[in-house]
């Protein structure tokens, strides 16, 4: 409870002010607890940071491991719009705490974790695209790898540069239509 009731209040002091003017001390106040349980949590503000990333980094990770497994075996067209569903549904499930990210990544050095988030992204896609019965790649790593960038691109530009429900949902009309055209000519190139 108490480590909940950190991350909410941190997302909401990152929301009023930035990822300058947060504090620990602003963020105990906040969650209404006292500094001092902060630091047995949390020994300073890059930690708490960290932290709240890494959380959202496994709350996506979850939700796409689980629409893989429902996706598994299924053809390019289901596969696609699967995966771009579920991402969304995932990036939005909490749209504050994935808009506080973005600031976090413009402040700090996040590169390490979020590669090893795109590698995991990617690995989940590739086995995806492995088992798909209507598609033969002729470099299914570079198709996952180039599906996990789309994905990733196409929600951050929105939610950071153009956040508006009509926006929102042009992504959820538009991106497994994207998704699906580039896997399908990624996939007829091998045919080529």
């Amino acid at each position: 409870m108490t480590i909940e009731a950190i991350h909410v209040a941190t997302i909401q002091v990152l929301l009023a002010g930035g990822v300058g003017r947060l504090t620990t001390t602003r963020v105990a106040a906040r969650a209404g607890v006292s500094v001092g349980t902060m630091y047995q949590y949390y020994p300073h503000k890059q930690a708490l940071l960290f932290a709240l990333v890494q959380r959202q980094f496994d709350l996506i990770d979850t939700a796409m491991r689980d629409a893989a497994a429902r996706l598994a075996g299924s053809d390019l067209g289901t596969v696609a719009h699967g995966v771009a569903t579920a991402w969304l549904d995932a990036k939005m499930a909490d749209m504050v705490a994935s808009r506080a990210i973005y600031g976090i990544a413009a402040e700090f050095d996040l590169s390490e974790m979020m590669s090893r988030a795109a590698q995991r992204l990617t690995q989940v896609i590739d086995t995806l695209l492995a088992n798909a019965p209507d598609a033969r790649f002729a470099d299914r790593s570079s198709a996952a790898f180039m599906l996990a960038a789309l994905l990733g691109g196409s929600v951050r530009v929105v939610m950071e540069a153009e956040p508006s429900e009509e926006n929102f949902a042009r992504l959820r009309c538009e991106l497994p239509r994207a998704c699906h055209a580039y896997l399908v000519a990624a996939s007829q190139g091998a045919l080529a």
